[in-house]
């Protein structure tokens, strides 16, 4: 049985976070650095950043997330295109990793001081993805509270918005808002009829229809 893509992908972050927190050297030259990548042309930087972690809690949020969220994808993209699809996984996610990254850059990029890092970019895109085919399942917030996909969505796409406009805290909320939304585009790009798909599913979805 081949191993999942998804276990690749935790296995090589998981690996290389572990590596830059012994060697400060390597974080500080793979980190995301506009102001660097501007002057010096570490283009690099852009998906190298995506492979590091603050902490323990910062990298194993974003793997657990990946590991529920990509698992799903992969087996998505693997019945639509049968064996290409496990490279249409690692486009979308990689390619969100760095596109995540751009509206980042642009802000800061005359600012020496600012570093981001981590894979929120990428796991945003791969979790909105799976909202577009399963708009009503639930995520659980926190890993706690049952929502349904579409409304965490939403509010977690306000949210990120709100808190990138006021540009306070450590947290790179312009990753978040920006690997969301090219997931959405992204899907929708290779999938067309997911569109119709998601809203049929919410038409027919009732909120307390359970109860």
């Amino acid at each position: 049985m081949p191993i999942s893509v998804t276990f690749i992908i935790i296995g090589i972050t998981v690996a290389v976070s572990l590596l830059a927190w012994n060697k400060p050297e390597l974080m500080q030259r793979w980190i995301f650095n506009p102001y660097r990548i501007q002057t010096e042309g570490e283009y690099y930087r852009f998906l190298t950043s995506g492979f590091i972690h603050q902490d323990y809690m910062h990298l194993l949020f974003n793997m657990l997330t990946l590991y529920f969220f990509g698992s799903l994808i992969e087996q998505v993209y693997a019945y639509i295109y049968g064996g290409t699809g496990v490279w249409v996984y690692v486009v979308l996610y990689l390619v969100a990793i760095v596109i995540s990254s751009v509206t980042t850059f642009f802000k800061h990029r005359d600012n020496p001081a600012y570093n981001s890092l981590g894979a929120s970019g990428g796991v945003s895109a791969i979790v909105f993805s799976s909202i577009l085919f399963n708009p009503t399942s639930n995520i659980y917030l926190f890993f706690a509270i049952p929502v349904p996909g579409f409304i965490l969505g939403a509010l977690f796409l306000i949210y990120s918005y709100q808190q990138s406009q006021q540009m306070r805290g450590r947290i790179n909320h312009d990753a978040h808002f920006m690997g969301a939304v090219f997931g959405v585009v992204f899907t929708i790009a290779l999938q067309p009829q997911v569109v119709g798909s998601f809203i049929d599913q919410i038409s027919q979805y009732q909120l307390f229809g359970a109860l």
